[in-house]
């Protein structure tokens, strides 16, 4: 297989693979502050995504696979707080293991990454478009 060819199935892999980390990080982020529903249960548990690089034998491109969506296995916090309904008998609350700000850091990079493959599939492509063009006024 071209190159180019290469090139547009390995930024595609790419971009599934940061559009589903970009999912990961929202579902966290919506849930940052899901307590569980009855007195000690435990709240949301923050979802973490695995990739791993694999060599597909058919383009011999290198590909970007999502290897688990696993749960941060972190202690949850807790908090005072004897009128919520999820409080235990001394009124302690444990709140998800959810950091926004690592979620934000975690979103912003996975959005520049997305970015950065899409970039590289409208390069590819403009080089494909650039070659038919050169093709076609040689003949």
């Amino acid at each position: 297989m071209d190159p180019l060819s290469a090139a547009l199935k390995t930024a595609a892999s790419g971009l599934e693979a940061q559009s589903v980390r970009l999912r990961v990080v929202a579902e966290n982020m919506a849930n940052a502050q899901t307590t569980g529903s009855a007195p000690g249960e435990n709240p949301y548990q923050r979802k973490t995504i695995g990739f791993v690089s694999e060599l597909d034998a058919l383009t011999g491109a290198s590909m970007v696979r999502i290897e688990s969506i696993g749960r941060d296995n972190s202690e949850f916090s807790i908090e005072f707080d004897p009128g919520h309904s999820a409080a235990d008998e001394n009124g302690m609350v444990k709140l998800p293991n959810v950091n926004v700000l690592v979620e934000m850091a975690d979103m912003r990079e996975a959005n520049r990454s997305y970015e950065a493959n899409l970039q590289t599939i409208k390069q590819a492509r403009e080089l494909i478009s650039m070659t038919i063009d050169l093709l076609r006024t040689s003949s």
